[in-house]
């Protein structure tokens, strides 16, 4: 089947077409055709040696974790799914899953039925992004009504969810982004953007119950003058760069919490997710959709900051 692959890690040029065997579902898998598959911040960090490039081990490897498509196949003991469902889901990772591919296998619990008003398109730039959204706000921080609530790069794919889901939870909004996508953060429902450019957060805002740092401290010492924001006992959750001892004890001198977060593959909350899109409480940004032959250029494009929402590969002719 043909996938794109890298041999080594490196910048953008070193992913390129290949052909890779088709895999075969195992009992409890389904055997997806992809038409869509989302490209992720995680996705370029892995390829580069950083992200996951861990946990897979030295190229070659197919990057890719989002995925929109059809069962093609099932396994012995699936009892969810049937040939012909159109499905999306986030399988394996933080493991291999090879989106960038005609075909995926996985669990078919990882899976779960397209939201009904979304194309494979848009649908392929739901999972890894909303999931880590949710994960983090509703299982980890528990955002409730009336909570203030500071979302790092909220017009990016992770904050465009977040800021939704928090509303959809009664959360009072704030987030961080350029001047020039102030409005649509709005329509997505923030309740006061920040300009990071132009203005230091911390200088304009305070009070926080959980702070949604998307950036890290790897950019202007973003979680760290998050701490400063905070209530007492308030939470910061560190998705990109993680919590460094030096951060959690700062944390902890300020009597605040801080931890860092790595979304699970989770059908059940995607299937939740899916209801929330069907209702229209939750919108789905979609900057570009490009042909799988140029995962490179969505590669390059994402690393320079140019997306608003996500970028997406179109697998399928």
């Amino acid at each position: 089947m043909r996938a794109i692959g890298q041999d080594v890690l490196g910048g953008p040029e070193v992913l390129h077409e290949t052909t890779v065997p088709r895999p075969a579902p195992l009992p409890t898998e389904v055997l997806v055709r992809v038409v869509s598959a989302g490209v992720n911040p995680v996705d370029w960090k892995t390829r580069g040696g950083g992200g996951m490039a861990g946990v897979l081990g030295e190229p070659p490897f197919v990057l890719g974790w989002d995925v929109s498509g059809i069962v093609e196949e099932t396994g012995f003991g699936v009892h969810t799914l049937t040939a012909g469902d159109e499905v999306y889901g986030m399988p394996w990772f933080p493991r291999q899953a090879g989106a960038y591919a005609e075909y995926v296998t996985a669990p078919a619990r990882q899976f779960t039925r397209k939201p009904a008003t979304l194309n494979h398109d848009q649908a392929a730039g739901v999972p890894l992004a909303a999931l880590t959204a949710w994960q983090s706000l509703v299982d980890l921080a528990g955002i409730s009504r009336g909570q203030r609530l500071l979302v790092h790069a909220a017009s990016g794919g992770v904050g465009h969810f977040a800021v939704q889901i928090a509303k959809h939870f009664g959360a009072h909004v704030i987030g961080t982004a350029g001047a020039g996508k102030h409005e649509w953060v709005r329509e997505l429902g923030a309740d006061e953007v920040i300009d990071y450019r132009a203005t230091r957060f911390e200088e304009v805002t305070g009070d926080i119950d959980v702070v949604l740092d998307l950036v890290g401290d790897g950019v202007d010492d973003t979680s760290t003058r998050s701490l400063d924001v905070l209530k007492p006992d308030g939470l910061l959750i560190a998705v990109p760069s993680g919590v460094a001892p030096e951060l959690l004890e700062r944390a902890l001198q300020r009597g605040v919490r801080a931890t860092g977060y790595l979304v699970e593959p989770d059908g059940t909350a995607l299937h939740r997710l899916g209801e929330l899109i069907d209702d229209g409480t939750i919108s789905v940004e979609i900057d570009e959709v490009l042909p799988l032959a140029q995962a490179a250029e969505a590669h390059r494009r994402g690393e320079r900051g140019q997306v608003r929402g996500k970028q997406v590969l179109r697998v399928a002719p």
